[in-house]
């Protein structure tokens, strides 16, 4: 007994210090990564950059060295880390060209045209860009088609089908499971409610989804049209055609491509492109290495600043967690922006379909103080419509994409009746006692009654009214004209142009731009908020849920939005500035 003490004690003494020592080591890998990461990348000559997308597409994305200690390589790419790249690619003399290798990367069309934008800026140096894919999705050609040369696989494939989207609708299922949503809103295409209360779309939503698909579509033909040279009359047709599967020939005949290589004659092609001979090594660089190259730019010495700050995810209340936008944050890094005085104007970077309504409204204030100091500047991303509109109105000026989707003004409530699950489907019975009418106002286990519908009905308009003029005085209209536009109704950038409620179409470089006009500096630098958090400190402050949620979205890319809607539903407040939860542009 005395020896099975002795190694036990010395077994349990191993693994201790064994974990000691592990987390040392893993210590000093990490520490030697984050110093790694901050070496200057050397371009030798002759150097393409090479744009292989694959995965998810952000507005900014944090290095995670856990993932590359464990090695782990989830593809998520931040759309600044892309346009800086090839901004430096461009500038650079020792890169002669861009190798965009599209593949199965889930991105919105905004954010492609962005890159896309970036990409024939490029070409304006006089360097080449090529791609190539084994199958081009209907995005990716999207991207592709500014290129010199369209590269397919002898047995590849370019999807060209047209544009649809799809709205799941769970009413008949909440039924089944007794769950009755009790819905409050204001607005005729406040569609969101819509699959909690439908089997099928409203007419007012489709008209509005038929909409602003054919105007994300029109923008889509005529960059083709315009790259590749095809009327948008046969593009039309082609997509009638369903080109996806078509023989690779048949894209060759069409002028969808150009010609038709594998993979290894695409790399022996790119070296004469950049005067290597066959056997030589080509040199590439990935957007990551390009983190660390230097841009070939005089440094600013005169002081002034522009912030960039990027709000982008759900609008979550005062008690959100870190994810998406946390209104106290955001509010808390904006007022430290207003009080530096070397920051001569601020582009606000919206990228969110909305959410909590008070949210919104916290946010909203933080901005008109802000304009009162300095120029405040939107650019609108992929979304930003409903609360994400909201909290944009009130700047000096609005820069959206074409294909943004933007407004949705209008105000919405859910309420879940759990009655029917726990009365009748799992025998739970409740009885209460209370000293006032409305005491147990909100209990899920009964509807709403007339007087409380009444009560809540009245509140949420009250919500409405109050958007409604923050969006009337921010862009200078009155109540009843932003009222004709409002409804809930979702509007491309385009069409918002129109409308008034955005001032300018382009994309972040373009809100750059003209707040410098507005602050009237002539140099300045730029700086990126919030600021990027120390990566041995992300990694420790990093719950393991977190890492969790990450490792599934990366791995489910594009259908990790039905999860993300549960759990949506589930976290969100009961009263939202909210476009569709689940739209979908395919």
């Amino acid at each position: 007994m005395k020896d099975f003490f002795k190694f036990t004690l010395a077994s349990v003494l191993g693994i201790v210090l064994a974990g000691i020592i592990f987390t040392i080591i893993g210590i000093v890998s990490l520490v030697g990564m984050v110093a790694s990461s901050d070496t200057e990348t050397k371009v030798q000559e002759n150097t393409i950059l090479c744009l292989n997308l694959e995965g998810v597409l952000s507005e900014r994305v944090e290095s995670n060295p856990l993932q590359e200690l464990m090695g782990e390589n989830f593809a998520s790419y931040g759309l600044d880390d892309i346009l800086n790249s090839i901004q430096k690619a461009k500038d650079n003399e020792n890169i002669k060209g861009i190798y965009l290798q599209p593949s199965v990367f889930v991105a919105e069309y905004p954010s492609l045209e962005e890159i896309r934008k970036a990409l024939a800026d490029f070409k304006e140096s006089g360097k080449f860009i090529v791609a190539y894919s084994d199958q081009y999705t209907q995005e990716m050609y999207y991207l592709a088609s500014v290129a010199d040369k369209i590269i397919v696989n002898p047995q590849g494939s370019i999807a060209w089908h047209g544009l649809a989207s799809q709205i799941m609708f769970y009413t008949d299922l909440m039924k089944k499971l007794g769950i009755e949503m009790q819905i409050f809103k204001v607005g005729t295409y406040k569609a969101a409610v819509e699959p909690f209360i439908a089997t099928e779309m409203s007419d007012a939503n489709r008209e509005q989804i038929s909409v602003y698909l054919s105007s994300i579509w029109g923008r889509v033909l005529e960059d083709i049209s315009a790259s590749r040279n095809i009327s948008i009359e046969k593009l039309n047709q082609y997509a009638d055609n369903m080109m996806d599967m078509k023989m690779a020939d048949e894209y060759i005949a069409c002028g969808l491509a150009d010609t038709l290589l594998y993979k290894d004659g695409v790399l022996d092609y790119l070296k004469t492109m950049v005067g290597c001979e066959k056997d030589d090594n080509l040199h590439t660089l990935s957007v990551e290495d390009m983190k660390n190259v230097k841009r070939n730019i005089p440094l600013d010495k005169s002081g002034n600043i522009i912030a960039v700050y990027y709000a982008f995810g759900e609008i979550g209340s005062t008690l959100s967690s870190e994810e998406g936008i946390n209104p106290d944050k955001v509010i808390k890094d904006l007022r430290k922006i207003r009080e530096d005085e070397s920051i001569k104007a601020l582009v606000f970077r919206v990228n969110s379909p909305g959410g909590s309504a008070y949210g919104s409204e916290q946010i909203w204030r933080e901005i008109a103080l802000m304009k009162e100091k300095k120029p405040v500047i939107v650019s609108m991303g992929d979304y930003a419509a409903s609360g994400g509109y909201y909290i944009s109105c009130a700047a000096d000026y609005i820069v959206a994409n074409p294909t943004t989707l933007t407004g949705s003004i209008g105000i919405f409530g859910m309420f879940p009746n759990l009655g029917g699950l726990l009365n009748d489907k799992l025998d739970l019975h409740f009885d209460i006692v209370k000293t006032n009418k409305f005491a147990d106002m909100g209990s899920m286990n009964r509807p709403f009654n007339e007087g409380e519908k009444e009560i809540m009905q009245h509140y949420i308009n009250n919500g409405y009214e109050l958007f409604v003029k923050r969006c009337a005085d921010g862009r200078g209209m009155s109540t009843e004209a932003i009222k004709k536009i409002a409804e809930g109704r979702v509007w491309t950038g385009a069409a918002a142009k129109e409308l008034g409620l955005v001032d300018e179409l382009g994309g972040l470089d373009k809100a750059l731009e003209i707040a410098a006009q507005k602050a009237e500096v002539d140099s300045y630098s730029v700086i990126n908020f919030p600021s990027p958090e120390n990566p041995i400190m992300s990694l420790l402050n990093k719950s393991k849920e977190d890492y969790i949620q990450g490792q599934i979205s990366n791995a489910m890319g594009e259908y990790h939005h039905y999860i993300e809607f549960i759990q949506n539903i589930q976290d969100m407040d009961h009263i939202q500035a909210r476009m569709p939860f689940d739209l979908r542009v395919k």
